[in-house]
């Protein structure tokens, strides 16, 4: 029988519930049928794929890595992943390097088809995509029930990764804004309207260093190297979102499981529009 996570509500008692038992609801998670199957499967072909065709072809090799990297939506367009591992990152006008949402560029450069002729062959690789499918698997499930506290997850995962970079501070926010979940609990946390992303882009960078300055205490993404900052701005998300036990429907967080839910790589989605900013 799937395990179904248990959440006795939302908001910071919901997300402090889940902190608490985080390390066994994800053992009880993993352990769940289709969970065990997909990764039994990935560990055991995974090193027959050399290549990106052969990975592509196995539909389930395919939903582990993507999965990995929070684009299980992305399944049916084989061409366009296919496009992205081989092209790899090195090459600045790579399609990865081109796409607004990250997760293309890291799935890329950890598989590394594209770079060097890969990393995928070393058993370390592949155990580390493993963990990830599991881990981001467990956060949907958190999803299906708090799509805010998904966010959360997502957030506290990825936010350092910008915020430790080589130049968080040329650009920094453009990734943030590259990043639809990132950009949702960033916009929540410091208050932002819904027509904040119509602004011009230089604008909208200017007013993030502008609220990050006075609710944070520096107008740099790299503010969020500090672990008690990420928390502030995940506290101040989920005020505002004002989630409650059970349901998704509210705000900002009510939009959001579509922006988790897939990468939006469509044909408006598939130029990244802070490329010439990166």
């Amino acid at each position: 029988m799937a395990f179904s996570p248990a959440l006795p509500g939302g908001g910071i008692a919901g997300l402090r519930f889940l902190d608490r038992t985080y390390a066994s609801q994800l053992d009880a998670f993993s352990k769940s049928p289709s969970v065990e199957r997909d990764l039994q499967h990935f560990l055991e072909h995974a090193s027959e794929a050399t290549n990106v065709e052969q990975l592509v072809a196995d539909r389930r090799l395919l939903r582990v890595v993507l999965g990995a990297y929070g684009l299980d939506d992305e399944i049916g367009k084989r061409a366009f992943v296919r496009q992205v591992l081989e092209q790899g990152t090195l090459d600045p006008a790579s399609l990865g390097n081109r796409l607004a949402d990250p997760a293309w560029r890291e799935m890329s450069a950890a598989l590394g088809f594209g770079d060097f002729g890969g990393e995928f062959w070393r058993p370390a690789k592949r155990e580390e995509i493993a963990e990830r499918y599991r881990v981001r698997q467990f956060e949907r499930a958190i999803g299906d029930l708090d799509v805010n506290l998904r966010l959360v997850l997502n957030f506290r995962r990825e936010i350092p990764l910008i915020a430790n970079g080589s130049d968080a501070d040329g650009t920094g926010w453009f990734r943030v804004m590259g990043s639809r979940p990132l950009r949702t609990v960033i916009e929540g946390a410091l208050g932002l309207p819904d027509s904040f992303g119509k602004l011009d882009i230089d604008r909208q960078r200017d007013e993030l260093e502008n609220r990050a300055a006075r609710a944070f205490g520096s107008p740099s993404p790299s503010v969020f190297r500090d672990p008690s900052k990420i928390e502030a701005a995940v506290s101040r998300f989920l005020a505002v979102a004002g989630t409650t036990a059970g349901t998704a429907a509210v705000s900002p967080g009510s939009t959001a499981l579509a922006l988790l839910s897939g990468s939006g790589v469509g044909s408006a989605g598939r130029v990244n529009l802070f490329v010439s900013r990166l």
